[in-house]
């Protein structure tokens, strides 16, 4: 068996550090980098993507809403088009810092609120989808499984690779909890790390009411800003090990 581990990462900006990027670059195959909105900026992109290529991981855009302050978690409400204008702006963005590395994006996925509301609304997820078809229609769609995303990516005729999550927590209808509820963030390595392996091994997810819920998915992903995320992708990504899974990147794992 096989599986992706991806984290969100490059998020931090000028003088100010947000997560341990470095470190993440260590353990998971896969980053999603910050496009200069929610956060990140020309020179964390550019190093991000000089590093990640040092280490074999592959790159992704991690587009978001224009909301620093919010840190992309706040929820805007705009015209679908503006926000396919604004995703494409992002997409280029990275591009170019990745040319600098010598490398090239291979995936797209929303951060943040904009992540949660592409998951329930059509016109969102197909904005996203528009903009990903017209700057670079061979990047995958990071889609969370069974969301408007993967219908959108599947309308479109792009590229899709369905994602889950290694430290979050569902509801019984397959939601993220949101993060108001204080049980929304697994933060703790070992509880994680059980979870993966049985996501992995049984292709399924349990809610937080300990519904089993089959899902297919094919890459992870850890949050990199979390005080917790080492900790926590070190341990799954060992358990996983153990269990005799594979890891590696998201156009491997695709190419199966």
């Amino acid at each position: 068996m096989r599986i992706n581990i991806n984290a969100d990462m490059g998020e931090g900006y000028g003088h100010y550090n947000i997560g341990n990027d470095d470190a993440i670059l260590s353990i998971v195959q896969s980053v999603n980098v910050a496009c200069g909105q929610h956060g990140g900026d020309a020179t964390v992109m550019r190093e991000v993507c000089l590093k990640a290529k040092e280490r074999g991981v592959s790159i992704g855009a991690h587009p978001g809403f224009n909301d620093v302050w919010g840190f992309g978690r706040r929820q805007i409400r705009m015209n679908a088009n503006d926000l396919e204008y604004l995703v494409a702006y992002q997409l280029g963005a990275l591009a170019g810092m990745a040319a600098y590395a010598g490398i090239k994006v291979t995936h797209v996925k929303p951060h943040g609120a904009l992540n949660n509301m592409c998951a329930i609304d059509r016109d969102y997820a197909m904005a996203i989808g528009r903009a990903i078809k017209t700057v670079d229609p061979s990047l995958y769609y990071l889609a969370l499984s069974q969301s408007q995303m993967e219908k959108a990516a599947t309308d479109l005729g792009l590229p899709l690779a369905r994602e889950a999550f290694i430290d979050r927590l569902y509801d019984d209808e397959g939601n993220l909890l949101t993060r108001t509820d204080p049980r929304a963030v697994i933060k703790d390595p070992k509880l994680a790390a059980e979870r993966t392996v049985r996501m992995v091994l049984d292709g399924e997810i349990i809610s937080v009411n300990g519904k089993k819920m089959p899902t297919k998915f094919d890459s992870l992903c850890i949050h990199g800003d979390e005080p917790t995320a080492i900790a926590v992708a070190q341990s799954c990504c060992e358990a996983l090990r153990k269990a005799g899974v594979e890891l590696v990147t998201i156009p491997e794992m695709m190419k199966g």
